[in-house]
This record gives structure tokens, sequence and C-alpha cells, in this order.
């Protein structure tokens, strides 16, 4: 190949493969608030973009999240045990141990430990999404240590947009 002298070649370069990804329960790191325990598995930078996965235990009436969507990752969540209330779109409903839910792009949803139960719960996003940053900062702000206000100030830089959900505050408001 030639090339003159105000054109370079450059040799196709060829993506880095993925390595595996193994995190040893003892060794993960875990992030707690009052009422949940978050335990950090595998970001977006060890995963090569692939996915971001974490899991959660939620004690009995444990929140979860509000209403909010992603605008770049599929949400994955597959129950481990007990039982989670979930809102996907403006349809509110429980999924029990064993249950698998895939959340697209763009869809609003919302979860919590179904009323008078515990839940544990695994969760995806797919493609990876940096979002261990944005778990630690929660637990921050669950325990008082931050300002609320930095959670909405990185909606961009997590792609966490929270939205208002009726639906979702009548099915809270009923679980109390």
């Amino acid at each position: 190949m030639t090339t003159d002298q105000n054109t370079a070649v450059q040799a196709p370069q060829t993506p880095q493969p993925a390595l595996p990804v193994l995190t040893r329960c003892a060794d993960a790191e875990t992030c707690a608030d009052p009422s949940s325990v978050m335990t950090l598995l595998a970001d977006s930078a060890d995963t090569a973009g692939g996915f971001t996965s974490y899991r959660s235990t939620f004690a009995k009436g444990a929140v979860g999240a509000p209403a909010h969507f992603h605008t770049r990752a599929w949400e994955l969540f597959f129950v481990i045990s007990g039982s989670l209330q979930v809102l996907v779109g403006e349809e509110v409903s429980v999924l029990g141990a064993g249950d698998f839910l895939a959340v697209p792009p763009h869809t609003p949803h919302a979860f919590a430990a179904a009323p008078g139960e515990q839940a544990d719960v695994l969760f995806v996003f797919t493609p990876g999404m940096g979002r261990f940053d944005y778990l630690r900062l929660l637990g921050r702000v669950m325990r008082g240590e931050a300002d609320p206000a930095e959670i909405a100030a990185s909606s961009e830089q997590y792609d966490n947009h929270y939205v208002d959900s009726p639906v979702w505050r009548a099915a809270l408001e009923r679980s109390a």
C-alpha cells in the first residue's frame, strides 16, 4: 500500500478479547444502607463494556428504586429469593423466586421489596454502564452521608433518569 505525505496509513485495530470475570463472594465489595445490601460483582470496565452486574438483598419494606428509565441499556432482574414488586411502564406486578424480567431502554420502571417480603435480586445492565460509583453514592445518600441532589446531578453520567409515576406512588401507598 502506498501513501503520500499527507495521508497516514494505519493498520486495522483488532478488538481486545474480553477476559473471564470471576468475583469471589469473600472478595466482593458491598454497599450497605439501612434497607439493603448491594454486592458489586462486575462493572463495565471489567467486561469490555459487555455488562454490569450486582446483587441486592432488600429487607422487608425496602423501597428499592423510584420510577426511572435508562436510555442506553437493558436492565435485567433475576429474583434469587423472596419477592420483588416492580413497575414496568404503567403496570405493577410481583416477581417471585426464579422470575426473570428484562426492561428495555426508555421504559419507565421501579422496584421495591414486595409488601411484607424480603428480596434477593441479581441485576445486570447490558451493554455495560459504569454503575458502581452510582451504587456507592446511593448508599451514602441512604446513610445520610451525601446530599440527595448529587443523585439528580448525576443522571446523565449514570444514565439514570427519574420520572414521576402516579401508578408506582399508589402501589407504594397501598403497600404501606
